[in-house]
């Protein structure tokens, strides 16, 4: 393994894993090696996995088959949520050399430093209940933006979920630790930080208060960031509906930095589901947060995730669940069908919605979704709001976003890489 000095990276699933690739890379280079993109030719490929649905697994095992084509002889690493919930499975894969649990991903120079091409691959792991620690992380591949981890863990039990079980408890970085990363993100291109975490919102758990004072939130911490220059704009990732505090919201109103724009998960818009989720609100506290936030913003953008097809929603159900999202003042929502987790108290639930069903309902909701978006957008229509342009290119034009998440699309312009420009709508 000495002799290999080029790595190659490829992540799947959330922007907590974004931020983890891009501190690992880091953490390589540091160690001598040079980051090659993954469809080049590489001595050690590295998959972060995720392992929220059914296809991010099948994508794990088709992206090690089409390394075993291109490079036979180079070592092939697996980490991330898949490789802990299910080592034995991953180490199985023809052509995996080393699995790395939760607690030993950032101890990848380590075990690549005694790797050798063998027989079977090795796995490090360890019980999740074992991995206690915090590991800060932030990408730096865009200069426009960064993903910057401040949170990990989920002390929740949502009956469909398992990154509980892929993740651990609920564990915070400390306030003065994400200020340092914040202003060493401050001193690169970096105009926009997006605070990422499993539970965002439970900011501050698992941290021993300091000097008898008491734990921090994440209403301390936003109110820190606010305070760093050479950022230009933050925002808040996907916050749960009951720690989404009207404190917060406030906050975020009045900010200079902090953008009005909120991912707020609702998953079903009918208790009766919510209850079989285990979700730890109302569909009426979710109305609630809403109506506060357009109170003080009009022009907030508000996103949802919502999932289709769960264990027991029936038909009304899931009309339910449409109206409520139709008669909500949201932007747009992630739609996920329903997959079945192993080892998940939603497998003991009945009756199975037929897939057929969860399409259905999945392409209603996209649908719906759309008609959400373009409202938004048309509300404002003619007004001018302040858009960050990125540097990426997708042939002859540019893209970027408003304060307010509206997408702009125009033709390229070098002088606009990376700028905030007012712009007419």
């Amino acid at each position: 393994m000495a002799e290999s000095k080029s790595v190659a990276f490829h992540t799947l699933g959330c922007k907590l894993n974004y931020s983890e690739t891009s501190t690992l890379s880091r953490m390589l280079e540091k160690e001598g090696f040079i980051k090659k993109d993954f469809d080049d030719q590489a001595d050690v490929y590295v998959i972060n996995t995720c392992s929220v649905t059914e296809n991010a697994d099948r994508e794990c095992r088709l992206l090690v088959r089409r390394i075993q084509r291109k490079a036979p002889e180079s070592f092939v690493v697996i980490t991330g949520c898949y490789a802990q919930l299910k080592p034995t499975e991953i180490a199985s894969i023809p052509g995996v050399d080393l699995v790395l649990g939760a607690a030993e991903k950032f101890n990848i120079a380590e075990h690549l430093a005694v790797l050798s091409k063998g027989d079977s691959a090795r796995i490090c792991s360890c019980d999740i209940e074992d991995v206690h620690l915090f590991n800060s992380s932030f990408s730096l591949n865009d200069r426009t933006r960064t993903f910057l981890k401040v949170q990990d863990g989920c002390d929740y039990n949502c009956s469909f979920c398992t990154i509980p079980m892929a993740r651990g408890r609920s564990r915070s970085d400390l306030i003065s630790n994400v200020l340092r990363n914040a202003e060493q993100i401050a001193s690169t291109p970096v105009r926009e930080i997006v605070l990422t975490g499993v539970n965002l919102g439970d900011f501050g758990q698992g941290n021993q208060p300091q000097n008898g004072k008491d734990r921090e939130n994440l209403l301390d911490l936003i109110r820190e960031l606010d305070q760093v220059e050479g950022i230009d704009r933050y925002r808040i990732s996907s916050i749960e509906p009951n720690l989404l505090t009207n404190e917060i919201v406030s906050f975020v109103a009045d900010s200079r930095r902090f953008m009005p724009h909120f991912h707020i998960p609702l998953q079903s818009g009918s208790n009766h589901i919510l209850g079989l989720m285990r979700r730890r609100y109302k569909r009426e506290m979710y109305a609630e947060r809403v109506g506060f936030i357009k109170k003080l913003m009009p022009h907030c953008c508000i996103g949802v995730d919502v999932i289709v097809g769960f264990p027991g929603e029936t038909e009304a159900d899931f009309q339910e669940t449409y109206a409520f999202l139709s008669d909500l003042e949201v932007s747009y929502f992630h739609v996920f069908t329903y997959s079945e987790r192993d080892h998940t108290r939603a497998l003991e639930i009945k009756p199975v919605v037929p897939a057929s069903i969860r399409q259905q309902r999945n392409k209603a909701l996209r649908n719906l979704s759309y008609i959400k978006n373009r409202h938004f957008r048309q509300l404002h229509e003619g007004q001018t709001r302040n858009v960050l342009l990125e540097g990426h290119v997708k042939g002859p034009t540019m893209e970027g976003y408003t304060d307010n998440y509206i997408k702009i699309t125009t033709p390229y312009r070098e002088e606009w890489v990376n700028e905030i420009l007012p712009w007419k709508i």
